[in-house]
């Protein structure tokens, strides 16, 4: 592999495991392999970001976090500004599938806390996973498990658990899902004594807003012989999830959310029983790492980005980015975020306009993603963010990008390629190409304000908007 050919392909594991690249990131990947910047983005060095002492110093109002829009405002200066991206793009992957929302929790500091247990947990084995997220309390409210008792079970979570979180529609009975509710009745959450003290005062009743956390409440647990997905035996929620993870239909469902999520759109999940993956072969292999690798998401991830599946040019492209990895990474580029600034109300506003209010999904389901990301208000609101910031010299991470053009032997025979390069590698076709270049033509010469005005044309690109 050329030089040249091991930037592209680097410049695409970025879009894909992270939320892109800059020119200098690139120039310094393309020092060592492909294989081990992989292994560097499954175990980074360094997973600091921009700081929570530096963000509760400037916002003080999302030390708390009561608000719908704290916990999404504080993420996104993670993804900004983190060193260990795929780690924030996992747990964007995993926000999506164990979709928690705002409006029935009421209470933000327990979503952002969920959020941070995807961050320690994604890469992690499912089975593990999957008991964190059913002992996390934002998960317990959301699916009413503080309802399942024993003699009298509530059945949201042990449907969900099984529909939406592992398994997907089909591959169980409706006695699975009440022998898994009675498995975990018991999961419930408590406060500390200090809330039970101040209920009267400050409560979302009876629960407390302040001080959720997992609680096991032995006198309500039903120890009773359970027989789910046909085995028997005094089953708790443990079991309920080793047993799940060891099904074929658990591997095919996670192995096709990870297709979706970062080689190519799929159609939507409701659909994927009546219609076949759009690469069965490409699935296999990541349901055949599940088993070899003891169910563990970081060597399902390690066997997707090494694949030739990931690396056919034919998918490049083919993702449309969600409204959270666009604003990341247009953010990521135009270096605004340098420090905390109140503009990130704004940023988290206009991904709420194209369509994603970060731990607001709109149902049990998530997100509809794909195309259905582009219907016209939403595009609108893509492509005006993304040329606001990307063609504004006022920025510093712009400002820096025409510096380095202008460093070059810059003409009008390579200026697109400078330019293109300086937007992550980016490739795009022959139409884009022509307006790139009457752009030139119109300029009459080229200076900053005609690379800034390239840079808005190149961010409004459909190119741009996939990755």
């Amino acid at each position: 592999m050329t030089g040249t050919e091991n930037r592209r392909l680097l410049a695409h594991l970025m879009r894909r495991a992270g939320f892109g690249a800059t020119s200098s990131e690139l120039d310094e990947l393309s020092k060592i392999s492909y294989e081990k910047v992989v292994d560097t983005l499954l175990d980074p060095p360094d997973r600091s970001w921009m700081g929570e002492h530096l963000i509760r110093r400037f916002h003080h109002e999302q030390s708390g976090m009561m608000s719908a829009f704290g916990p999404s405002e504080y993420w996104l200066y993670q993804m900004v500004t983190t060193k260990a991206p795929l780690v924030e793009k996992m747990t964007l992957f995993w926000h999506g599938i164990f979709a928690t929302g705002y409006p029935k929790v009421i209470h933000g500091k327990v979503l952002s806390n969920q959020i941070a247990m995807f961050r320690r947990h994604g890469l992690s084995q499912l089975d593990h996973l999957l008991i964190e997220l059913s002992k996390d309390p934002a998960m317990i409210v959301w699916l009413d498990n503080q309802e399942n008792h024993n003699g009298a079970i509530n059945e949201n979570y042990g449907r969900e658990l099984l529909e939406l979180f592992s398994m997907g529609v089909g591959n169980y009975s409706e006695d699975d899902i009440k022998e898994a509710a009675r498995a975990f009745t018991g999961w419930s959450i408590g406060n500390t004594e200090y809330m039970v003290l101040r209920s009267d005062r400050d409560s979302d009743m009876p629960y407390g807003r302040i001080a959720w956390h997992f609680e096991f409440k032995d006198d309500d647990h039903d120890y009773g012989e359970k027989t789910f997905l046909g085995q028997t035996g005094n089953f708790d929620g443990v079991d309920i999830v080793e047993i799940i993870c060891d099904q074929e239909a658990t591997a095919n469902y996670i192995a096709r959310h990870m297709y979706n999520f970062f080689v190519r759109d799929e159609v939507a999940i409701p659909s994927w029983n009546e219609i076949p993956a759009i690469d069965e072969e490409a699935i296999e292999i990541l349901k055949e790492s599940y088993f070899q690798n003891n169910h563990s998401m970081k060597e399902m991830l390690r066997t997707l980005f090494n694949s030739y599946f990931f690396k056919d040019e034919m998918t490049w492209y083919q993702r449309m980015k969600s409204p959270a990895e666009l604003v990341a990474g247009v953010l990521r580029l135009s270096g605004q975020l340098d420090r905390p600034r109140r503009d990130i109300i704004e940023h988290t506003m206009k991904m709420t306009f194209m369509g994603q209010h970060l731990t607001n999904p709109p149902s049990v389901e998530g997100w509809h993603e794909g195309e259905e990301w582009i219907e016209t208000g939403a595009l609108v609101e893509r492509v005006n963010f993304a040329t606001e910031q990307l063609g504004n010299l006022k920025m510093p991470g712009v400002a820096a990008m025409v510096d380095d053009v202008l460093s070059m032997a810059v003409d009008e025979k390579n200026i697109l390629e400078l330019c293109l390069n300086q937007m992550g590698s980016l490739e795009v076709k022959e139409p884009i190409r022509i307006v790139l270049q009457e752009t030139v033509k119109k300029s009459g010469e080229i200076d900053r304000s005609t690379i800034e005005d390239l840079f808005r044309v190149i961010a409004a690109s459909p190119e741009y908007q996939r990755c």
